[in-house]
């Protein structure tokens, strides 16, 4: 953690929609005058698309048919390390683009499934943003958690998370239904072990329930909507959390445990904005005072 240059990280799996919290991030900054550094957790993936390809075949054939960008051996966690670590201590650092579709193709001239070449952070920003898998991540060699100044968890609950997945990879990215059912059964493994463990880390968790059947998310033919959705915030630490003040502003809010609030779906960015923007202004206060 630093004082003087503070890391967000947003944690959560493939489909489980950090994208869109990145969204709310980012206006945050733009209404309180913060400048951000970015980091995509794909750009630390270790092999381009066809390389990936390659490699899990490889794998498979040697009787590990669990290879996945959820472990750590498809990703470079060890330089993510190092840029987080150089972010805190100097503000500096480094990362590229992973290309997934053709909208990005023309956005930055790279083919689909490629990196962009690395490029340093901008000059003199307030703090780095990451989004991505591992933003909490600890094994036995990488500890990208204690360089976190603020980790956010986006979980929504499984069969949620897939039914998210397999829309977006199907009418976005072009894959079948049975191709990201493949890929969501060979990540399971590193599901278990290097993403679910970074939710007991991080410090707010944003996990959205479906209030309508979800039961079979592989013929599941639209993704539940806001409104037909609750959200669960849980707080690691709930001390200093004014609960009555978010009963208040959000309606039909209520608290289900003791470091826990349930809304509204269709309130999720309202309770969000309350929520982390003290908190994001309350690093920047301690980052002037240095």
């Amino acid at each position: 953690m630093s004082e003087r240059h503070p890391i967000i990280a947003v944690t959560g799996s493939s489909g489980a929609g950090t994208t869109s919290v990145r969204y709310t991030f980012e206006r945050i900054f733009r209404r309180e005058g913060i400048k951000a550094a970015y980091i995509e957790g794909d750009a630390f993936h270790r092999y381009d698309r066809d390389a990936m390809k390659a490699k899990a075949t490889d794998e498979m054939a040697k009787g590990n048919p669990t290879f996945s960008h959820f472990g750590p051996d498809a990703n470079q966690l060890e330089l993510l390390e190092e840029v987080f670590r150089q972010y805190g201590e100097a503000g500096r650092g480094k990362t590229r683009n992973y290309i997934h579709d053709h909208e990005e193709e023309r956005l930055f001239g790279a083919p689909v499934g490629t990196f962009t070449p690395w490029v340093p952070f901008p000059e003199e920003t307030d703090l780095l943003f990451y989004e991505g898998l591992h933003g909490a991540v600890v094994t036995g060699d990488i500890n990208i958690c204690q360089y976190v100044d603020l980790k956010v968890g986006v979980v929504p609950v499984i069969n949620l998370e897939w039914i998210q997945k397999i829309h977006r990879d199907r009418d976005t990215r072009g894959y079948s239904t049975e191709a990201v059912t493949d890929t969501i059964l060979r990540r399971m493994h590193d599901y278990v072990h290097y993403i679910c463990p970074q939710f007991t880390e991080t410090d707010i968790n944003f996990q959205r329930v479906p209030t309508v059947d979800t039961s079979n998310p592989f013929v599941a033919r639209w993704i539940p909507t806001a409104d037909e959705s609750m959200v669960v915030i849980r707080f690691r630490n709930p001390r200093g959390i004014d609960f009555p003040y978010l009963l208040s502003m959000i309606h039909n809010s209520f608290m289900s445990r003791a470091n826990s609030i349930v809304v509204p779906g269709s309130k999720m960015e309202l309770a969000m904005q309350l929520i982390l923007t003290p908190k994001i202004m309350r690093l920047m206060e301690r980052k002037s005072r240095i």
